[in-house]
């Protein structure tokens, strides 16, 4: 796709012609984009669940810099981060609420609120649909937005700044938020926080919209690893986090009640043998609906890599590292039903399909493969 101009930022919904009819047991996707070059915003394909193929991507919004999303656990809205360093004059970035058209796949922008901080890198949904949670990058920040029965969202119940540093001077000079989210009993949050190689824990007040602090339920990793994101299994027993600056997968064991995490193991997302490189980095990380193995995305490696996961402890056996065949995987998704794997190449602007072994978790390209301007992140709505 070549779009050879840029809107500004805008609520507004793209102009295109009426969708067909869907096709049966196709599934909505959304990838979240970069906006600095052609990229207008949220684009929409379908996938086939059964073959893996993906319609052709259309623009579903236009809005600056939508680099995540997040579903309404109704599939009725979805929510981005506008990941800018200014909103209204303040050192804030924004985040944007819209509906989503089942039938056509489009969205509808509802309305904007304020990050609380800049830079705003990851956000989520809490269990019960009542509110958003943002992670700021930039300000080193985190807030809760309120939602409405309409899905607007509220000005933040609560906000929390995070303060220090790690080894890293380049990378960890200050904090920096990178992911936030809560446990399977919506009682604990919980954020990566790159530049304090921390996972800072919070008590979540689903009803207020509150955070806590919770100091004796965070765990501190490693120096230099920078943790980026998390993923925490159903049963909440156990949460893995990936070390962007060393491309590493951290295990946390968790007490479900007590929210308490502490370190497990550690395991490179790299192939035996090879050393870390500069322009190395891992991003995104995610469980499969099984529960039975775990993914985790390489840049520079430009590889997906799996994992098997021992349910009764935890831990994670190295599966395969299979290449992305494209450049720079900052996000991928795993459809619903668990059978596909979808990456967003963010430097060759495309999103490439991967089939998922069901027995062994093993991932093979499907041969599908759709062009989306710096892509960064996808998302299914059921």
């Amino acid at each position: 796709m070549t779009i050879p101009w840029r809107l500004p930022f805008a609520f507004c919904v793209a102009t295109v012609a009426s969708a067909q009819a869907p096709p049966s047991g196709a599934v909505l996707v959304y990838f979240g984009t970069y906006t600095a070059a052609t990229s207008r915003g949220v684009y929409v394909s379908r996938l086939d669940a059964a073959s893996g193929a993906l319609s052709a991507p259309r623009l579903a919004a236009a809005t600056t810099d939508p680099s995540f999303l997040a579903v309404h656990p109704t599939g009725a809205f979805l929510y981005a981060v506008n990941e800018v360093e200014t909103y209204g004059d303040r050192p804030a970035g924004s985040v944007t609420a819209f509906s989503v058209d089942r039938a056509t796949g489009l969205l509808q922008a509802l309305n904007q609120q304020s990050s609380g901080g800049a830079g705003p890198a990851h956000l989520s949904v809490d269990r019960a649909g009542r509110h958003v949670l943002v992670a700021n990058y930039g300000g080193g920040s985190s807030v809760v937005l309120p939602i409405g029965a309409d899905g607007r969202l509220a000005p933040a119940s609560a906000f929390v700044q995070h303060a220090g540093s790690s080894v890293n001077k380049k990378r960890q000079n200050g904090p920096h938020a990178h992911w936030i989210g809560v446990d399977p009993s919506d009682r604990h949050a919980y954020v990566a926080d790159l530049g304090l190689d921390r996972i800072v824990a919070y008590r979540f007040d689903p009803n207020a919209g509150s955070l806590t602090s919770d100091p004796a339920a965070s765990v501190l990793l490693e120096p230099g690893s920078g943790p980026r994101h998390l993923a925490i299994d159903e049963a909440g027993r156990y949460a893995y986090v990936v070390n962007e600056l060393t491309c590493t997968v951290t295990v946390l064991g968790r007490d479900a009640a007590r929210g308490s995490l502490r370190a497990l193991q550690t395991i490179s997302t790299l192939p035996a043998g090879r050393p870390l490189q500069p322009g190395d980095s891992a991003a995104g990380i995610q469980v499969h609906p099984s529960g039975r193995f775990l993914y985790a995305s390489n840049r520079g490696h430009d590889s997906v890599s799996a994992f098997a996961i021992d349910r009764p402890t935890g831990r994670l056996t190295f599966l395969q590292n299979a290449s992305t065949l494209g450049r720079t995987p900052r996000g991928f998704g795993i459809s619903p039903d668990g059978r596909h794997l979808l990456v967003a190449n963010q430097a060759s602007n495309s999103v490439v399909v991967f089939r998922i072994d069901p027995e062994r978790g093993s991932l093979a390209p499907t041969g599908h493969a759709i062009d989306v301007d710096s892509p960064a992140c996808v998302t299914f709505v059921r």
